[in-house]
């Protein structure tokens, strides 16, 4: 008689076990699906996500540095007065630009340097006021009478120091294939926000090699990519029969597209009168080799590549019309990254199982 409860408990213990185990399992993959959700949404939403960012101020505004107020962009008389120069960080054909310092927080001045293409300048604030995004770098001011644009300061610099940014210790943890695919997403995001801006269907035509591509984007302190310069963004007009050329120069190597190039042949002198104009797929072409850069040649970046291989090899199609749109590369871009990320929460799973 006393061993029958110890006998119960022996039957009991088997059959409860199992039943516990198999709850916390389903709990962790609910909990780990959950983590993978958030952990996406966080950094992509949905396709029809809002195009400014919340915390973006009026226009005519800003506020950045963790100031809560707006504040109006600085006028003539405040940039002369408050700003201070402090050194010069570049030089390119439109401008030069100094790391400056207002209110005892770093900004960036830029002033024009050759009179001739004030034009590009003015063009370029122009761009600048008008597409005021999170895709594009915060204004904080401006001087038209003297031609001087102030803008934020982002220590990381252009894209073209990527890599020598990833090699320094404090970021090492971040030259991930994840981390360099979501760069890559960054980038076509901005190339579809500019394809779809409030102004219409613009081209980025100051790009016509890679490194020229990559000293137009600046690289924020969490990771995110913003176009700095926006000097030659011509609008394509397809309803009004208006469409562009990057400049009056022959263009030529294999990075621009194939409908940028002389079409006549060695033989034909170039003249600008008779190059036939382009659309906004001559960026489409383009967006393989960059996001080859990007992908870099670290662990995992080889299988993104292969999964991004049909949509690159569509950019790559000689008749613009056959390529993909902006938002369609956005699209598989984004799909490609869910994907792999589930695919290497799986071993986990699975180990669990």
């Amino acid at each position: 008689m006393e061993k029958k409860p110890h006998f119960v408990r022996r039957e009991f213990l088997p059959r409860e076990v199992p039943s516990i185990s198999l709850a916390l399992l389903l709990a962790a993959i609910l909990l780990l699906n959950a983590l993978l959700y958030l952990y996406l949404n966080k950094f992509y939403n949905s396709l029809g996500r809002v195009e400014t960012d919340p915390g973006l101020c009026p226009f005519g505004h800003f506020k950045f540095g963790g100031v809560k107020n707006c504040s109006p962009w600085l006028s003539c008389e405040a940039i002369n007065r408050e700003v201070r120069k402090l050194k010069c960080v570049g030089e390119g054909a439109v401008k030069k630009v100094f790391l400056s310092e207002w209110k005892e927080k770093k900004v960036v001045l830029s002033q024009l340097t050759n009179s001739e293409l004030k034009e590009d300048f003015l063009h370029g604030l122009k761009m600048l006021k008008a597409l005021q995004s999170k895709y594009v770098v915060r204004l904080l001011g401006y001087c038209e009478q003297q031609f001087t644009i102030l803008t934020e300061y982002h220590p990381l610099g252009s894209l073209r120091r990527l890599n020598e940014t990833l090699h320094i210790p404090k970021y090492k943890g971040m030259n991930t294939w994840h981390r360099r695919l979501m760069l890559a997403i960054d980038y076509v995001s901005v190339i579809r926000y500019l394809h779809s801006s409030p102004l219409g269907t613009l081209v980025m035509c100051d790009s016509n090699d890679l490194d020229k591509v990559l000293s137009q984007y600046l690289l924020t302190s969490d990771f995110h990519v913003l176009v700095n310069d926006l000097d030659a963004l011509p609008l394509v007009n397809r309803s009004a029969g208006r469409l562009v050329k990057c400049g009056h120069r022959e263009l030529r190597g294999e990075f621009v597209a194939p409908e940028q190039r002389w079409p006549y042949g060695e033989d034909v002198p170039f003249e600008d009168d008779l190059m036939p104009p382009y659309d906004e797929k001559t960026d489409i072409w383009k967006i393989p080799d960059v996001s080859n850069f990007f992908l870099g040649h670290v662990e995992g970046s080889d299988i993104v590549r292969l999964h991004l291989f049909d949509v690159h090899a569509a950019c790559k199609k000689m008749d613009p019309a056959e390529r993909p749109s902006a938002q369609e590369v956005l699209d598989t871009y984004r799909k490609v990254l869910t994907l792999l990320i589930r695919e290497a929460a799986m071993p986990a799973t699975r180990e669990m199982l």
